[in-house]
């Protein structure tokens, strides 16, 4: 498909770069397959459900994975994307053209890494040296990995190290928060519990791929990165049992969506799932296992639009996009939600 088919007009100021407070005072429109939209709020969400629906969390944790250093007297920056063993992660770096493999890279807090190998994508393998576990240096001399349309426009602060988590966070390994889960609290997980709507988490450590933009200009030549994710016996038998009692599984994140997906049968039926995904969902896939997402508001050209679009119809999310603009919901990953129900 043209990617250009994806492509909406955003007016920069809707852009949030602060999170509501609370977390739960966020707006969400509710957006079904015909009718109207609906303009409700987070706290609204347990209104929205039934007793016996699912609501599906991805827990993993964003670590620090932002770096500022040197190679030689050249300054380089570096984002984490995904690890590739102890002490190995795949990395974009910042004026990649002044790195060369076997380079020292220096960062502060007496922080090294070693620029391994180059991938065909401009990504480095980069390996850090020591015994030191590479959590601890990240807690010395990282950041928390805004999104570039937030980070381009403010500086990351202390502040960004609770905003930039949700409640769920367990799992080290995220370098991207899943963001549709920042919208929750404990006094609206009490009212969910209280309607009867049930909770599991699964992991998928999200990677800095989310937020490169398709260059491509047809949706078959652009290549997914891939994420590593998890889906416990034990979880998927409560999901596949909830399902065929009637109750729907609503994803919570594109994220959590995605390892749904690629762990379901053509039945629809969750397997346990551990390794990589790198599934790449458009207008015309058929929806295994979810049905029904919430979500923020997504980039123009995105995989994620083109994901949204998948399960409610292109036109459709576009009107709601429109929808929302008109209506000033704050957009992106400190944005207001979106509940799609098809």
């Amino acid at each position: 498909m043209n990617v250009d088919l994806f492509d909406f007009a955003l007016p920069p100021e809707r852009i949030a770069l602060r999170p509501a407070r609370p977390r739960d005072a966020a707006r969400m429109l509710v957006v079904r397959s015909d009718g109207p939209f609906e303009d409700r709020g987070v706290s609204d969400l347990p209104a929205q459900l039934r007793a016996g629906d699912v609501l599906v969390f991805n827990d993993t944790k964003v670590i620090p994975a932002r770096l500022e250093g040197r190679r030689g007297e050249a300054k380089i920056g570096i984002t984490l994307h995904k690890r590739e063993g102890l002490r190995r992660w795949q990395a974009f770096v910042r004026n990649a053209k002044r790195v060369k493999e076997g380079n020292l890279l220096t960062f502060g807090g007496g922080v090294t890494a070693v620029a391994e190998r180059r991938h065909e994508d401009g990504s480095f393998t980069i390996s850090f040296p020591g015994e030191e576990p590479v959590e601890w240096l990240l807690e010395r001399a990282g950041t928390m990995p805004l999104p570039p349309y937030i980070a381009s426009r403010r500086t990351t602060d202390s502040q960004d190290r609770e905003d930039y988590q949700t409640m769920f966070a367990a799992q080290d390994g995220a370098v991207a928060a899943p963001t549709a889960a920042l919208h929750f609290t404990p006094e609206l997980v009490t009212a969910l519990d209280s309607a009867g709507i049930a909770r599991e988490t699964l992991t998928l450590h999200v990677g800095a791929g989310t937020f490169l933009p398709v260059k491509a200009e047809d949706t078959d030549d652009h290549a997914m990165h891939s994420e590593w994710g998890r889906i416990d016996e034990a979880t998927a038998e409560r999901l596949n049992a909830a399902r065929r009692a009637g109750g729907r599984l609503i994803a919570v994140g594109t994220t959590s969506l995605r390892l749904l997906e690629s762990a379901a049968d053509r039945d629809g039926t969750i397997r346990p799932f551990e390794g990589d995904t790198d599934i790449f969902i458009m207008p015309g896939y058929a929806f295994r296992a979810v049905d029904g997402l919430m979500t923020n508001f997504h980039l123009p050209r995105s995989t994620l639009f083109m994901l949204v679009s998948a399960m409610m119809g292109r036109e459709r999310m576009l009107d709601a996009y429109a929808h929302a603009i008109a209506e000033e919901y704050r957009f992106y990953s400190y944005g207001d939600s979106s509940l799609l129900l098809p």
